[in-house]
């Protein structure tokens, strides 16, 4: 069991060039760290696909065990995890996440 939600993450995160695993949704995120995730991508005004943890506790708890990361939200780009809320705020403030979300969009 724990082997296949291990493998439709990686299914997910191979599939969508930006994927963000989130607590909520784009529209309503449920605690502020996703929704400070959010606010960053949507300030680069791309696409991106999300996945509500809360809905399900086996990705919730298996994306934890797919990049060794022990917190939520999660942002993949181009199949490589980026980093959580913190990591993706620095990288924004130091101009480091733009050009890895340009590349994926091209």
């Amino acid at each position: 069991m724990a082997e296949d939600v291990l493998k439709k993450i990686d299914e997910q995160v191979k599939q969508h060039k930006i994927m963000l695993y989130m607590k909520g949704t784009p529209d309503f995120p449920m605690c502020g760290f996703s929704a400070a995730t959010i606010q960053v991508l949507d300030s680069y005004q791309v696409e991106y696909a999300s996945l509500n943890v809360l809905d399900n506790p086996e990705i919730r708890d298996g994306i934890k065990r797919y990049s060794n990361w022990p917190t939520i939200p999660q942002l993949y780009i181009n199949g490589e995890f980026v980093g959580g809320c913190d990591i993706v705020r620095e990288m924004h403030a130091k101009g480091e996440l733009e050009p890895l979300i340009r590349a994926a969009q091209s």
